[in-house]
């Protein structure tokens, strides 16, 4: 499956490793990768996509405005990564 911008994707090396984030930007083999927390918005980092898993297609708000280009806060990144992985992952707690 292709990675685009506005994805949910899993980090599956270095520190970031099993955190998840979105894909705010795509470089030929790197994604840019932000969670609002650690890596901000204004800030992404930068990892080859095999180092990355697509996790979920995301049609939140906050995907949205990735994906049309739209200026997007670090507290919405943060809130919609927080209830992608309370529902989808079953997780508890904040990022």
């Amino acid at each position: 499956m292709d990675i685009e911008r506005s994805d949910i994707v899993v980090a599956l090396c270095g520190r970031d490793k099993g955190k998840i984030f979105f894909v705010v930007g795509m470089e030929e083999i790197y994604a840019l990768l932000c969670d609002g927390k650690s890596r901000r918005i204004d800030k992404p980092k930068r990892k080859k996509l095999k180092h990355v898993r697509f996790e979920s297609k995301s049609d939140c708000r906050t995907a949205a405005k990735i994906k049309n280009g739209d200026k997007v806060t670090n507290s919405e990144v943060r809130k919609a990564l927080a209830e992608y992985a309370s529902i989808y992952r079953g997780e508890k707690g904040g990022m």
